[in-house]
């Protein structure tokens, strides 16, 4: 009765009309800097109303705590492992691979994007002529003005609010920001100095969380909105250190609420786990269209409508290959994980290398290179010997060991690994095993302990910019 009552459901979903689907996609935006997540010092009423009107997510994760190939994931709907060397960042962008933006086309729908699309890295010189996320409009308005006769309509807004590169323009304080009710996790050091950068990242998100305001307000004057699913998201955690680039929570957990009106029940927390690479199949289910065999994603569309509870989805998993090209020999620093409710375990494949890149220079960015030039990443090291920055110095630059386990019922910030502590052995042999399953059943050439091909790839970046 359940499985007959589940296919007349669907079947009565599909005989609907195809929804417009409007992607709201930050740029290095963290879980827990939300209101609606739990972050008393920022105010984002548009991320709120969607969480408030629609289903919000507590347990969505990147699949790459890295901006291109998690939007490679996200576009093609398969593992960063199966994607060459779209697994890395500042990579070419391979035509052979499917994405769903060009189905939806082909699927009649009227695509773009602004913005942040697929980036950084290159398509047009590998036979892309159009960013994969679409064709680039100048702004929503523009995309909408060019729409034919109400044609069902994808539009990618790509924020960079919250990037490095723009919240250290913003000054928090004078935006409102009340750094005294700013969280600062464990992981760094409680000073004045990242109180205050903390602050300019959160008025970032702010004016980030007010344009895609724009955005729905757009919408809903035209009366689109209620047929138009609004997913509001991010491609990565935050880019301050153990963040971006790290398979840690603070790296991978990301923010995820849907509203879709009559669809989607409102006032919902799901605990469900999501990947972002779910969204390709998702989209196609709205759309109407089948998945690709090829696909890893998995559609989380009966979780939106009701039709599960999510308690299936249970855990996800997370890896990295190179980030930025910040180690001698252009070597990556491979990474495979699980994330469940409780525990978080983690395989560093080359331990021998640097997790936050060589220590000098080598081609990218600077020293420890995959950690970006933050005020708070230059105090920890210039105070590294201080006895109270030791610990700050040791979590997000030293190197680490081969497996990380983190028990996250007690340690939220994952700062005490478990993993070589006799108690926790068979959880670990547990999860452990999870990750060989999940890599053998997707093919990932790193079950041959001596695969370094994503060290070969090309790095499409370029070298640091000398400061003005």
């Amino acid at each position: 009765m359940r499985t007959l009552l589940l296919l007349l459901a669907v079947v009565g979903l599909h005989a609907a009309p195809r929804p417009n689907i409007l992607l709201l996609i930050a740029d290095n935006w963290s879980y827990e800097h939300a209101a609606a997540n739990g972050c008393a010092a920022v105010k984002t009423p548009v991320f709120d109303r969607v969480a408030g009107e629609g289903i919000n997510f507590t347990n969505a994760f990147c699949p790459v705590p890295s901006c291109s190939p998690t939007r490679s994931c996200l576009l093609t709907g398969r593992v960063a492992h199966q994607l060459e060397d779209m697994a890395s960042l500042w990579s070419r962008f391979h035509p052979k691979f499917r994405v769903f933006t060009d189905a939806l086309v082909e699927g009649g729908y009227h695509t773009g994007f602004t913005g942040k699309g697929w980036s950084p890295g290159n398509h047009k010189d590998h036979g892309r002529e159009l960013n994969p996320a679409g064709k680039q409009y100048p702004d929503f308005a523009n995309f909408l003005t060019t729409r034919k006769d109400k044609e069902p309509f994808f539009f990618w807004f790509g924020s960079t609010h919250t990037a490095l590169h723009s919240f250290k323009k913003a000054d928090g304080v004078a935006a409102g920001i009340d750094t005294t009710k700013i969280r600062v996790p464990a992981y760094l050091p409680d000073t004045p100095e990242v109180r205050r950068e903390i602050a300019a990242y959160l008025a970032a998100a702010q004016e980030m969380d007010a344009a895609f305001g724009d955005a729905i307000a757009m919408l809903e004057k035209s009366g689109e909105l209620e047929n138009t699913v609004v997913i509001y998201t991010s491609d990565n955690g935050w880019q301050m250190p153990r963040g971006l680039a790290n398979c840690h929570d603070s790296g991978s957990h990301v923010p995820l609420a849907v509203r879709w009106s009559g669809k989607v029940k409102a006032g919902v927390r799901s605990e469900a786990f999501i990947t972002l690479t779910d969204l390709a199949s998702t989209f196609l289910d709205l759309a109407q269209m089948p998945k690709w065999p090829e696909m890893t994603s998995r559609s989380f569309l009966d979780v939106l409508t009701g039709q599960s509870d999510g308690n299936d989805r249970a855990h996800v998993f997370v890896e990295r290959e190179r980030h930025a090209n910040v180690r001698r020999g252009d070597l990556s620093y491979p990474c495979r994980g699980i994330r469940t409710a409780d525990f978080l375990y983690l395989r560093n494949l080359r331990p021998d290398r640097w997790p936050a890149g060589d220590p000098e220079l080598h081609f990218a960015v600077g020293p420890w290179g995959d950690v970006d030039p933050t005020i708070t990443k230059q105090l920890i090291l210039d105070h590294r010997d201080e006895p109270s920055m030791k610990p700050f110095f040791k979590i997000n630059f030293a190197k680490r060991p081969a497996e990380e386990l983190y028990d996250l019922r007690r340690d939220p910030d994952q700062i005490k690994n478990l993993a070589a502590d006799p108690a926790m052995a068979e959880t670990k042999e547990k999860l452990s095993a999870r990750v060989d399953a999940w890599m053998r059943e997707t093919a990932d050439p790193r079950v041959d302990p001596a695969f370094d091909a994503w060290d070969k790839y090309p790095y499409l970046g370029g070298r640091p910019k000398k400061e003005k």
